[in-house]
């Protein structure tokens, strides 16, 4: 028998859900902070009212559903689902206030896709954008990269129990740090330190390039943001395109590498344990599939002679694979040139690298490299089950963080997650197709909308049709949470409508 929800559940959920949107109203403040420096007075004001509509919201909710009990992992997993669906309709108010989207349905796109770190955007004249809107954009990449919930856990959210349940609905499993509050605090001090550093990089960059001092380093900044946490959005609608540089090129190359490594390595990095992270599975994985991805879009920009030679297949290839392998979605070429200049056998090979993703408890999406390592270890080892005499004792282990023996149980959610993605891979194409765009296309947008890349062939667009954005939409909010905690909702919501 299903249980309906009760009113304590309900208010169990509305009191944590208050402390998320206070939380992201309090965000704005950087927003309307810059916008008053920059003397962008207007901006300033759609920040104001997105700020004051959040924290009415937020403390009416709160005074509403107050409650001294802890989480479950049920609600848990449905206050983080949630979350990010109220995430995305607060950060579209000041996007749609500044009148650079069509529609409110479009600023939620755009919303969602910073806060999941895609990339892919519906916005008109972005180049004309105010400062403080561009930076908006960015910064909700830099906050959905490390997670909505982290901001709640680093500020707001005390007890251990229930910021766990939270912390792994936002698909991350992995204590860096002996309590989940330490851990996300030590994610934002990785981040920012990054940020600090990648900032000044970039802005020397675009100093030397000719830019002015403060759009080089207010681009560095976005750029940043928007790398790290492999998201693509950037503040000029040319994209990377816009520098034509090749040091911009390289440095948001080993950004983007940086962002899809698990934040336990990035630990283990600074703590001067180096060595680990060249054993781990992870690791070798990336590089093994980088590689075999490589292979093929280089062998199909040979045969489609899209470029003139070597230099030009690698450093367009290259970084096309590297940025949808990182689930990043930055471009050095338009959209349309991916079906009119890199054929068929290239795309194939671009949308298995967006499809595979990076690393787990990263800022990227897509299946993730430890999960394609478990299901190869677990083809190994039934390999050897069927070479090996019946009575040999059959194990395999890999190295994650630790040395781990593999299980029958790590291997099933594996394949478990890894199959979802599919079906939404593909789901995603049978909708494109039914609204008249071809196969390939559809798959291409499907593929890094679901796997939070950012890259787009030229379907992503204001005209494309009302139910494709939403089920875009859908895609990047399941994609970036991995699934259970959607899941979880659906089932919740199965349960108030007929449970007794």
């Amino acid at each position: 028998m299903i249980l309906k929800p009760s009113i304590e559940d309900l208010k169990n959920l509305g009191y944590y859900l208050s402390k998320v949107i206070i939380g992201l109203s309090l965000t704005m403040v950087l927003p309307v902070v810059f916008a008053i420096t920059r003397m962008e007075f207007n901006p300033a004001l759609d920040f104001i009212i997105a700020m004051e509509i959040g924290l009415i919201s937020g403390f009416f909710l709160k005074k509403l559903c107050l409650t001294e009990k802890d989480l479950n992992w049920m609600q848990g997993m449905i206050v983080v689902s949630i979350s990010w669906l109220l995430a995305m309709v607060l950060g579209a108010i000041p996007l749609y206030l500044s009148g650079h989207w069509g529609s409110f349905l479009d600023a939620c796109f755009d919303a969602m896709s910073g806060f999941s770190t895609t990339g892919l955007t519906l916005v008109k004249d972005l180049d004309h954008l105010s400062y403080a809107h561009n930076l908006w954009r960015h910064l909700i990449m830099f906050i959905g990269g490390q997670g909505i919930v982290i901001i709640a856990l680093s500020l707001f959210i005390k007890g251990f129990a229930g910021a766990l349940k939270m912390y792994v609905g936002e698909a991350r499993d992995e204590r860096i740090l002996p309590n989940v509050i330490s851990t996300a605090r030590f994610i934002w001090l990785v981040s920012i330190v990054y940020l600090a550093l990648g900032t000044l990089t970039l802005g020397v960059i675009g100093i030397l390039n000719g830019m002015s001092v403060f759009n080089a380093f207010f681009h560095g900044a976005c750029i940043f943001m928007a790398a790290f946490d492999t998201g693509g959005f950037s503040p000029q609608s040319q994209n990377i395109l816009y520098y034509h540089s090749l040091a911009y090129e390289v440095v948001t190359i080993v950004i983007m590498l940086l962002g899809t490594i698990n934040f336990t390595l990035h630990y283990n990095l600074w703590s001067g344990n180096r060595r680990q992270i060249l054993k781990d599975i992870e690791i070798r994985t990336f590089f093994i599939t980088v590689f075999i991805t490589f292979v093929i879009v280089a062998f199909g920009l040979l045969k489609s002679k899209a470029y003139p030679g070597a230099i030009s297949i690698f450093r367009k290839g290259f970084y096309q694979l590297i940025s949808g392998h990182t689930g990043t979605g930055y471009m050095t070429i338009y959209a349309p040139q991916f079906i009119q200049d890199w054929g068929f056998f290239s795309l194939f090979g671009l949308i298995c690298a967006m499809a595979l993703g990076g690393g787990v408890c990263s800022t990227t999406g897509g299946i993730k490299m430890l999960r394609i390592g478990i299901i190869f270890k677990a083809l190994k080892q039934d390999l050897k089950r069927i070479i090996l005499p019946e009575r040999a004792v059959v194990f395999e282990k890999f190295y994650h963080i630790k040395e781990i023996f593999l299980q029958d149980s790590q291997v099933r959610s594996a394949f478990i997650i890894t199959l979802s993605y599919i079906l939404l891979y593909g789901i995603g194409a049978i909708i494109g197709m039914f609204f008249g765009y071809p196969f390939l296309e559809s798959l291409f947008e499907s593929t890094s909308a679901s796997a939070n890349v950012g890259l787009s062939c030229g379907i992503t667009a204001i005209g494309m049709p009302t139910a494709l954005k939403i089920t875009y939409i859908l895609q990047m909010w399941a994609g970036r949470l991995e699934f259970m905690s959607v899941f979880t909702l659906i089932g919740f919501a199965v349960a108030a409508i007929k449970g007794k």
